[in-house]
Order: structure tokens, then sequence, then C-alpha cells
């Protein structure tokens, strides 16, 4: 400061001025850098956090979200399960089809009352897994449900007479074509990938396909086949230009029946335009789920290899060189009399990858699967 004042003193009263603005200026932009540099830092952590590495071949698993908050069902059932067999990645059920919302901080959920508290340390949950290298998906059931079509009928699929339609289990429908519908799943879709999800999968993004569909009726007046496909690929383009720039994966759930047929089976699932837009399609190929006869085999629950090798192989056709977006959901579960333990699971799984197909998914409703049917971390290479 002495070398300072001695330095100032006999200079006029207008360079001291100027001095002290161009030192005022110098720590202002100094202070503005720093700041910038701490965003910037911020924003890179979000992105890593969402585009965390995804495994070359996902092998997964679905549970709801009140089986991945509960620590005595971790205890039980997940964490021997990501620590002993090949499974690498966990979807969770983040909206399912009554429109229960497991994710907090979604505006609009807690305002319908959807939202619900399943998973309590959610980003808690989230870094664990991470921390063990497994891959997480947020599935969010898009058009069916019951909480949000009740508590705001204007988003609802209506009767011909405007009250809300319901298919054959009594369960209500939110309208496709209604753009504030598209908003509210993209806004839970965020608040996942800012909690740390990796990837966004959509299910029941769909039309309804059971009760008497002739007397749904939507925003969109001229409601056909046609422009039913069309809606549907417009979420997903919206969706892909909402969420690829984030560095998230996004995949779908469709029947499995999609692939082996040349329509949308009435439903607007266009399995080539729709799958453009997505990282991964996961057609649903629940050998319980084809009709007797169903491909020229009498009973379809009982022979899981032969339905699971001639769905994979009508995918991989139709699809060419974009085959590696495939991803079934596979059976494990029982069903109409037919026991699924480790040589069934196995048999859908060998399926899949003798026609290439080297990612899956399974199912089961309870959470809980046979380890039997799968390989241990060593056998698998699993890290």
């Amino acid at each position: 400061m002495e070398e300072l004042r001695m330095f100032l003193k006999g200079k006029p009263l207008v360079f001291k001025i100027v001095l002290v603005l161009f030192l005022a200026g110098l720590f202002v932009g100094v202070r503005a850098l720093h700041v910038l540099s701490t965003e910037q830092q911020d924003d890179t952590e979000f992105f890593d956090k969402i585009a965390i590495s995804k495994p070359a071949h996902v092998r997964g698993v679905h549970v709801t979200a009140w089986a991945a908050g509960s620590p005595v069902f971790r205890k039980k059932h997940i964490w021997g399960l990501l620590d002993e067999t090949e499974i690498n990645t966990l979807v969770i059920g983040i909206k399912e089809v009554d429109g229960v919302v497991a994710v907090p901080g979604v505006a609009q959920a807690k305002q319908f009352k959807a939202y619900h508290e399943a998973i309590p340390d959610l980003p808690e949950f989230l870094t664990e897994l991470r921390r063990r290298g497994v891959y997480s998906i947020a599935r969010i059931v898009v058009f069916k449900d019951k909480i949000v079509s009740e508590a705001h009928p204007a988003w609802a699929v209506k009767n011909p007479d405007g009250t809300i339609w319901r298919d054959n289990a009594e369960k209500s429908w939110l309208d496709p074509y209604n753009k504030e519908v598209w908003e509210y799943t993209f806004s839970i879709s965020k608040r996942c990938l800012e909690l740390g999800f990796q990837e966004i999968q959509f299910d029941y993004i769909r039309y309804p396909s059971d009760g008497n569909t002739r007397l749904c009726r939507y925003s969109y007046a001229n409601h056909n086949s046609s422009s039913a496909a069309t809606n549907l690929e417009a979420f997903l383009e919206a969706a892909n230009k909402r969420f690829k720039p984030m560095g998230a994966n996004l995949s779908i759930d469709i029947f499995g029946l999609i692939p082996s047929v040349d329509h949308d089976m009435g439903i607007g699932q266009s399995f080539l335009r729709m799958t453009q837009w997505v990282d991964y399609v996961s057609p649903m190929v629940y050998p319980s789920h084809y009709a007797m006869g169903e491909y020229g085999i009498p009973n379809p629950n009982r022979e899981p290899y032969k339905v699971v090798y001639r769905t994979m192989s009508d995918a991989k056709r139709k699809l060419g060189e974009n085959f590696t977006k495939i991803r079934p959901y596979l059976q494990d579960f029982d069903y109409a009399g037919v026991k699924y333990g480790p040589e069934e699971v196995r048999a859908q799984i060998q399926a899949s990858e003798d026609v290439g197909v080297k990612e899956w998914l399974l199912w089961n409703a309870g959470s809980k699967y046979t380890k039997g049917g799968l390989k241990s971390r060593a056998q698998s290479g699993v890290q």
C-alpha cells in the first residue's frame, strides 16, 4: 500500500479516477469469469450424471417403485441379483398404469395428487446404483392414467356424450393428441434425468386396445389409424429433441406382435416410424400373451424359445442395420397354469442371442426374478 501511495503522489486527479475505474472493472470481470466457470462446472456435473456410460449390452430387470423404495426388498431381492448375476440394469416404474408418480419435484403431479413417496431416498438410491456400476432406466407409463384423467377430465379420452371413457377394467386414459398431456409426461421425464436416471422408457405409448374403443373421442376430431400413428411419432420426435441434447437415452415398449405385422394393430404403434426417434425398442415378447396357434405354434406359452426367436427374427428383418435397437422384454412369471423357471427364462434369452439380439429385460409384476435362469457375473464377464 505504501508503494501505491508513493506512486499516486503528485499524479493528476483525472489519472487517479481513471485508475480506480480500471481496477474496479478488472475486479468485476474476474468475478464474472469465476461465476461463469462455476456455472459451467455445475452444468458439466449435471450432464455427466445423466450421460454415464451405458453397458455394452443391457441385461436388466424391472422393479416397481414400491419395491425399489423398500430397504428390506432391496436387501432380499435386488442387491444380490445385481451383485451375483449378469444383471447390470435396473428399470424402475416411476409412473405407473394407475397414474401414480414416484419422482418428487413435479408440480402438476402434486397438484393432481398423483405423487407418492414410494422411494424416499431416490437420489441416494440412484447414486448407489451408479456406484455399483448399474445402469438406471425410468419407466414412464404415458397415456393410461386413471388419476389425472379423473382429476382433470379435460385431458381424458371421452365418450360421445362427453363423459370419461373407460376400458374393460374400468380404467380411464389420457388423450394422446393433447399437447398438455405431452408436457406433463415430459416434466416427469426431465425430473427423472435431473435426479440421475440415465434413460427414459415410455410405456403405454399407444391408444386404448380393449373395451369399446369405437366410442373413444379425442381432441382431434378426425382420429383414424393414420393420424394415430403420426401423432405417436410426433410425440417421440418431440421427446427426442427435448432430451437427447441432455445426453439421455430414450426407449419405448410396444406390443410383442408389432414387429411381425404390417399395421399398427389399432393402437397407433408403427414399428419403423416410432423406432427412428428412440435409441431402443422393447417388444413385450411374453409367450403367454400370444394367442393359441400364433406363428403356427399350438400353445405359445409352452414354447418360449420359438416365440421369442420368431419375433426377434421379424424385428431384425424389418430394422435392418438398426436391429441393435432391439431390446425385448422377456417373461419371468407363471401364467395360465404354465410355470416359468430357469429353463423357460434362459430359453428366451438364448433365442434372442441366437438371432443376434444382445440386449434384453425381464418382467415380473412382483419384481422377483429367477436367478437360476441367469448367468453369474463371472460367466457373463460383467465387471
